[in-house]
C-alpha cells in the first residue's frame, strides 16, 4: 500500500521541524524505498484545478480529433507545455496548462526536499540543478507539462505518460522525479522486488503519484533508484469507455548544471565508482543514446544502466571511488594496487588493501605516471566536452532569441500590413488648394475632360470638391479621374503666355 502525505505536510517552512513534517517525510521516503512510488494529497483548492485540468484536456484531445486536426491519431493525443515558451496560438493548448504547471512544479520541488532533507541533507541541495523562480525573462522551463489521451488499449507500456521512447519492460523516467495525475488507473510501478503493482488503483484528481529518475538516482548515488514504469494492460480505456486523460509534470535539471555526488558524500554515505561528476547535458545525451541502442536490438530485450555485469566505465576506472575526482595523484602500493585521492588516505590510514587485504608500508610508495597521464587526458576531454556544451547551449539560446525576435516582427509586419490594407482602398494623393488636371473617367462629364482646376476641399472615400478654372464651376470627382501637374508643363504654359504679353 503506497504511502499518503499531505502536500501541506512536506512543503518547507522556517522554523523547527514539527512532528507532521517529520513523520510526512519518513513516510514518503519509506514509500519510496519500498514500492518505489508514493503518493501527495492535494488541498482542496488544488484538486479542484487538477479536476478543471484533466476535463479541459480531456475535451481539448476530443474536439481535435472530432475536427481532424490530428489525422489518423483520433485515439491518442499528447501536448507538452513549457512555461516561458510563446504560444503562437492560444487555441493550440489545452486551457488551464500554466495554472497547473505552477501547481505541480510547487508540489514536485516540495518533493524534492523532503527526499533531501531525509537522506541527511539540505533541503534547498538541489535547488542549484533547478530553474529559477520565477523565470527569467526570456527564458524557457527545463521541466515540462505534458497531458495525455488515450482511447484504445494501450499494450507493451506504450502510452504510459506519453512523449517517450519505451521498451517492453517499462520505462525509466531521465529527470529528478515524476508527478502523474490521471481520471482513471491505468499505470503500473515495478517495486525494487520487480513485481509489477498498479500504483494509482485510487486514483483522483487530486492524488498525484509520484515517481523518482535517473538524474536523481545518479545525484544521490543510487540511494533513490529510479522507479520503472508502465500502462497497465489489464485496463483499457478507462471508466466508462470515455478514454483516460493524465496529466505529467517531469521535474527536470537545467542543462548546463553539473551533477555531482559531493554533498552525498559530505553526508556520510559512501559513493560507488560509477557515481562520478557529469553535466546534465550530457548524462541526458548519454541516456538517449542507450535508450536508442535498446530500442533497435533485433530481440528487442531491455538492458538496464545498472547492471551489474557490465564492464565498468574508463571513467569510474580512471576516478576515485569516494570523491569521483580523477586519479592525477595515483601511486602504486607495496601490493601492485594503485590508489589515489581519498581512497589513499583510507588505505594509508588502515596501513591494509582494501583490493586483496594485505598490508601496506608508507615508504612504498611509488607514482604511477601511466594512470595519472590516462586520469589528467580523460579529465582534459571532458573539460573540453562540458565547455563544448556550454558554448552550443548559449548558441543555441542566441539564435532561440533571434528567431523568437523574427518572428515578433513579422507579425508586427503583418500587422502593420494588415491596417495598410484596411486603408489602401481609400487613397488621397492630392492635397487642399492643389492645382491638378482632369483627365476623365467613367463619372467624369465630358465637359470637365482636360481642364485644369483647384482642389477646394477633401471628401470621404477619395473624393475631392474642386473649382474649376476659368468658369468658376465647382464639381466632385474622385482622385483616380484626376492627375498632377508636372512642373514641365507648368513652365511650358509660362512659356507658351511669353510672346502673347511681349506682343501686347
Amino acid at each position: 500500500m503506497l504511502a499518503r502525505v499531505c502536500l501541506s505536510d512536506i512543503s518547507p517552512y522556517d522554523g523547527a521541524p514539527a512532528g507532521p513534517y517529520v513523520r510526512a517525510v519518513e513516510a514518503l521516503s519509506g514509500s519510496l524505498m519500498k514500492h518505489n512510488a508514493a503518493v501527495i494529497e492535494l488541498g482542496s483548492a488544488e484538486a479542484s484545478l487538477m479536476r478543471c485540468g484533466l476535463e479541459a484536456a480531456r475535451l481539448y484531445f476530443r474536439s481535435r480529433s472530432q475536427n481532424g486536426v490530428v489525422k489518423g491519431c483520433s485515439s491518442r493525443g499528447v501536448y507538452m507545455y513549457r512555461a516561458g515558451r510563446p504560444v503562437e496560438d492560444c487555441d493550440s493548448s489545452p486551457p488551464c496548462m500554466a495554472e497547473i504547471f505552477r501547481c505541480m512544479g510547487k508540489a514536485a520541488r516540495s518533493a524534492l526536499c523532503a527526499i533531501a532533507r531525509h537522506l541527511r541533507l539540505r533541503s534547498d541541495v538541489f535547488n542549484q540543478l533547478l530553474d529559477d523562480t520565477p523565470l527569467p525573462a526570456g527564458e524557457v522551463s527545463s521541466s515540462v507539462l505534458v497531458a495525455t489521451y488515450s482511447h484504445t488499449s494501450l499494450q507493451n507500456g506504450k502510452g504510459a505518460i506519453g512523449g517517450g521512447k519505451l521498451a517492453v519492460n517499462g520505462e525509466v523516467e531521465k529527470g529528478l522525479l515524476t508527478l502523474i495525475s490521471s481520471d482513471s488507473p491505468g499505470l503500473q510501478v515495478c517495486d525494487p522486488n520487480g513485481h509489477w503493482y498498479l500504483a494509482d488503483c485510487s486514483s483522483a484528481p487530486g492524488n498525484l503519484l509520484l515517481i523518482t529518475g535517473k538524474t536523481l538516482s545518479h545525484t544521490t548515488a543510487g540511494l533513490r533508484p529510479a522507479a520503472s514504469y508502465r500502462a497497465s494492460p489489464d485496463y483499457s480505456s478507462g471508466a466508462n469507455s470515455g478514454g483516460r486523460t493524465s496529466l505529467a509534470f517531469r521535474l527536470m535539471p537545467q542543462g548546463n548544471a553539473i551533477l555531482d555526488c559531493s554533498p552525498i558524500a559530505a553526508a556520510g554515505h559512501v559513493i560507488p565508482q560509477s557515481y562520478v561528476p557529469i553535466s546534465v547535458s550530457q548524462f541526458l545525451d548519454d541516456l538517449s543514446a542507450e535508450e536508442d541502442v535498446n530500442c533497435n536490438r533485433p530481440d528487442n530485450t531491455y538492458v538496464a544502466q545498472n547492471d551489474v555485469n557490465k564492464e565498468p566505465s574508463l571513467r569510474s576506472v580512471l576516478s576515485d571511488p569516494l570523491s569521483g575526482a580523477f586519479l592525477e595523484d595515483a601511486v602504486v602500493v607495496s601490493c601492485g594496487h594503485s590508489f589515489g585521492g581519498l581512497m589513499l588516505r583510507r588505505v594509508l590510514d588502515m596501513s591494509r588493501c582494501t583490493l586483496c587485504n594485505a598490508e601496506i608500508e608508507a615508504g612504498s610508495l611509488v607514482p604511477n605516471y601511466a594512470l595519472r597521464a590516462a586520469a589528467a587526458a580523460v579529465k582534459n576531454e571532458d573539460d573540453r566536452r562540458l565547455f563544448y556544451n556550454a558554448t552550443l547551449r548559449k548558441r543555441r539560446k542566441e539564435m532561440g532569441d533571434h528567431t523568437d525576435s523574427m518572428k515578433r516582427q513579422h507579425r508586427e509586419n503583418v500587422d502593420i500590413a494588415a491596417a495598410d490594407g484596411l486603408h489602401r482602398g481609400v487613397q488621397y494623393p492630392f492635397s487642399v488648394n492643389e492645382k491638378v488636371m482632369i483627365k476623365g473617367n467613367r463619372r467624369t462629364p465630358e465637359k470637365f475632360v482636360g481642364k485644369e482646376a483647384i482642389i477646394t476641399s477633401q471628401c470621404l472615400n477619395g473624393w475631392y470638391l474642386l473649382k474649376i478654372i476659368g468658369s468658376g464651376e465647382n464639381v466632385r470627382l474622385q482622385y483616380r479621374s484626376l492627375r498632377k501637374i508636372l512642373s514641365s508643363e507648368a513652365i511650358e504654359d509660362r512659356c507658351a503666355s511669353q510672346p502673347i504679353q511681349n506682343s501686347s
